[in-house]
């Protein structure tokens, strides 16, 4: 069986926790990832080799690469370069992702120009575009990439505001490359619609994965509760 048939249809959970935040630790991401299998999720995706080879420690279930980076001479920050997708490729993960928008990468290259590089160099590889466009999509698949997913759908400047379900069945209906849903699928109804829609798959990360989006969450509707009990009185 295939990568690509092994999620299609299924819950991909994304496990990252940034160095500010609590939960920054690779032994906590395997963790996160066992947890996360033990729920239901057939596969996960991951940033940076140290979460991944601690992830590989405890799952045995396809992993979407990812190494973020910043640089001071561009917004792309997911897999931005030639090093980062050396990194993912030497770990052996199963797709690797990257950035896939318009927005010049820290080489100066057009996501074109960067991603007919990598093709040459790793031919066999599974790859990933995280697009925040319908455009976007398109560019991507016709440059080559095997998956594309509205990650970065409202990320990027000129996409603010958009709508990822809406993006979601824009590229459905533009692409014939599998699209996996993912950035803002935070409920189970977005994440059910997404796969009606026809989404190979569904990847899930802050609305499982983090604790402090999680309780900000209840925090605020339980500041709200309290106001309108207030205003009532």
């Amino acid at each position: 069986m295939t990568t690509l048939d092994k999620i299609n249809r299924k819950l991909i959970v994304s496990c990252q926790a940034l160095e500010d935040e609590p939960l920054h630790s690779d032994f906590i991401m395997g963790k996160m990832a066992l947890a996360a299998m033990q729920g239901g999720a057939l596969g996960i995706r991951a940033n940076s080799i140290k979460d991944i080879q601690a992830i590989k420690k405890e799952v045995d279930l396809p992993i979407i690469g990812i190494v973020k980076r910043d640089f001071p001479d561009s917004d792309v920050f997911i897999t931005p370069t030639d090093k980062e997708v050396d990194e993912l490729h030497q770990e052996g993960v199963d797709i690797i992702a990257m950035d896939a928008t318009k927005q010049t990468r820290p080489s100066g290259e057009s996501f074109e120009e960067f991603f007919s590089r990598m093709k040459q160099l790793y031919p066999n590889q599974l790859f990933m575009g995280d697009v925040s466009t319908v455009h976007e999509a398109i560019v991507a698949e016709r440059a080559g990439v095997d998956i594309v997913a509205p990650t970065l759908a409202g990320y990027t400047s000129y996409s603010k505001g958009s709508v990822p379900l809406h993006v979601l069945e824009g590229i459905l209906a533009e692409v014939s490359i599998p699209v996996i849903a993912e950035g803002n699928f935070d409920t189970p109804e977005k994440a059910r619609r997404a796969l009606q829609l026809g989404a190979h798959a569904v990847v899930v990360g802050s609305a499982i994965t983090r604790p402090q989006v999680i309780t900000k969450k209840f925090a605020t509707a339980v500041n709200e509760a309290i106001e309108e009990i207030k205003t009532e009185r």
